[in-house]
């Protein structure tokens, strides 16, 4: 099988930067040890989450391959006696969350193979160690001029990508870097396209461009030769490390944190800037730019792997990049990941969160202004500057470059237009990632609300006025109802009477009586005039059904005959004296 042969299928392409949350949902006690019930997330969408086992001899064998990094771990210690009781068992799950929580938050670890398998066996089984040397030798199969020397065991960080020690078999003394790496799940452009894009990258000469030796990319993977630089790259001249040394060891934690001068400041900067504007002229995407992509010869800066965004690899920044939405174009996330790369030349480390709300001293106050245009929550807010207006600003404007090599980076026509479709879909899936991150943002800092205690004890307010308003509408209302009902029935028993065996029944009323709240008795009767001597009428106000009765009996009793006969006296006829 040749190295262009097309490879199995059934490849995962997925994004080793999304970041894997932790945590522990339950414990159960198994004989003479504890099992955790570990909840993994990975990304913001809990459809994608998977729930694993662990002891606590897992973490132990965890935390004790991680002692490369020189970090301290919050790891809690083991006890051989008493470790079943259940307020130790409760307590040890504290603090084995807070281990997971201390992983996962730091951007190295979290991101390093060994993490990624305790958390993610599934996806993270593979040795692609081997898979990459199987890969090698094939390659050597038809290529039979070149030799490895020694794998470079974990000088990077990327989990899919191996790199080895090489030489020459007619030039022994010389050292060269093989590099092998998967396709990552930004892989836009077809296999004929691809293919001819990394080759093409032999052919590029610049000033601020390592140069590459060899390069070639199947269905599946590619690989790509340069010569190797004992000095090793940016990233170490910062940390003062050994290149061929772990990757974990190199830059986790180091002894001695320092930045590098004002003047290296200056000229490294002005070299990258150069090179950015050159790859943003050319169209060529870029997108991965950090310290450890900086190659160093002498005092010139060279930039390395340009294959990763060919390949379709994510950045090494990108968890931090898709938390804002003005960094959309593979330009911004350039800028975005220099800012990162001059905070760490000025500081000797990298910012602890992004955006950062205040710079320390610096060297001079250009590099602070520069490292606010880009890193600053104000910045993060409104857009990134262009490398244009970066290489205008005073920290890099009066910088003089020397190095009169000659530039030459031709990409076809065809192949232009190829590259121009496959940053416009990576950007597309950054811009998606963006708006789902941001949306969650929102949905959580909702929900952090409502759940609040102030927010609680507002809505138990609003709910009691609500209430009580809602029992005094009520009432109203059941008032006026049965007072409309009432003053119905009185206007029926002041009407004339045709029927006077049609009197409302005693027990009903009585029912009504005890049920219904008795409205208002009407206005009192003028009294009759005190010149008429009439008998006195009964009083006609419906009051209760024993004087509704009595008001039928005399209305039925009533005899013209025991009426007093009057004399009328006229005075309406005219007098005439």
């Amino acid at each position: 099988m040749a190295f262009m042969e097309k490879p199995a299928a059934g490849k995962v392409l997925l994004d080793d930067t999304a970041p894997l949350t932790a945590v522990i949902e339950a414990s159960q006690s198994l004989h003479s040890h504890t099992e955790y019930i570990i909840r993994v997330q990975r990304g913001i969408s809990m459809e994608n989450s998977w729930q694993i086992i662990r002891r606590y001899s897992d973490f132990d064998l965890l935390n004790n391959s991680l002692q490369i990094s020189a970090l301290s771990l919050p790891l809690p210690p083991k006890k051989l006696i008493g470790n079943m009781d259940r307020e130790f068992i409760a307590e040890r799950q504290k603090g084995l969350q807070n281990y997971l929580n201390a992983i996962t938050s730091n951007h190295i670890l979290s991101n390093c193979e060994l993490v990624k398998k305790f958390l993610d066996p599934n996806n993270y089984s593979v040795n692609y160690t081997e898979i990459a040397l199987q890969h090698v030798s094939m390659f050597f199969r038809s290529e039979p001029k070149w030799e490895v020397v020694e794998p470079l065991k974990d000088i990077g960080w990327r989990i899919r990508k191996k790199y080895f020690l090489m030489k020459i078999k007619n030039q022994p003394k010389e050292r060269l870097a093989l590099s092998w790496a998967d396709l990552g799940p930004d892989k836009y452009l077809s296999d004929k396209d691809l293919q001819c894009a990394v080759k093409l990258l032999s052919s590029c000469s610049h000033p601020y461009i390592y140069k590459v030796t060899f390069a070639m990319a199947n269905e599946s993977s590619a690989l790509v030769i340069r010569p190797f630089s004992e000095k090793g790259t940016l990233k170490d001249l910062i940390y003062k490390a050994k290149p061929k040394d772990p990757f974990l060891k190199k830059y986790c934690n180091p002894k001695k944190i320092q930045g590098l001068e004002l003047q290296q400041i200056k000229t490294f900067g002005r070299q990258i800037l150069e090179v950015l504007k050159f790859l943003h002229e050319k169209g060529f995407p870029y997108g991965h730019l950090h310290a450890s992509n900086v190659m160093m010869d002498g005092d010139t800066c060279r930039l390395l792997d340009l294959e990763n965004s060919l390949l379709g690899l994510p950045s090494f920044y990108r968890s931090y990049f898709t938390q804002f939405r003005k960094i959309n174009t593979l330009e911004s996330v350039d800028v975005h990941c220099f800012g990162h790369l001059l905070y760490e030349m000025t500081y000797g480390r990298p910012p602890d969160s992004v955006p950062v709300d205040s710079f320390p001293p610096a060297p001079s106050t250009s590099v602070v202004t520069v490292l606010e245009s880009i890193l600053s929550p104000e910045a993060m807010k409104n857009s990134m500057p262009t490398v244009s207006r970066l290489l205008q600003m005073p920290l890099f404007s009066d910088v003089l470059l020397t190095n009169s090599e000659k530039t030459q980076f031709k990409i076809p026509t065809k192949l232009k237009e190829a590259l121009k479709i496959a940053k416009e879909c990576i950007e597309k899936r950054l811009v998606e990632e963006q708006k789902q991150i941001h949306q969650h943002r929102r949905l959580t800092r909702a929900q952090s609300h409502y759940g609040s205690e102030e927010e609680k004890k507002k809505r138990k307010i609003l709910a009691r006025k609500k209430s009580k308003r809602s029992s005094f509408e009520s009432g109203e209302e059941q008032t006026m109802k049965y007072s409309n009902s009432n003053n119905s029935a009185g206007s029926g028993a002041s009407s004339p009477l045709t029927s006077p065996s049609s009197p409302v029944p005693p027990c009903t009323a009585a029912a009504g009586a005890s049920t219904i709240p008795s409205p208002p008795p009407p206005p009192a009767a003028p009294p009759p005039p005190p010149n008429l001597d009439v008998a006195m009428q009964p009083d006609l106000r419906p009051v209760n059904s024993t004087s509704r009765g009595a008001l039928l009996s005399s209305i039925q009793n009533f005899q013209k005959g025991g009426l007093k006969k009057t004399e009328t006296c006229d005075y309406s006829a005219p007098r005439i004296s």
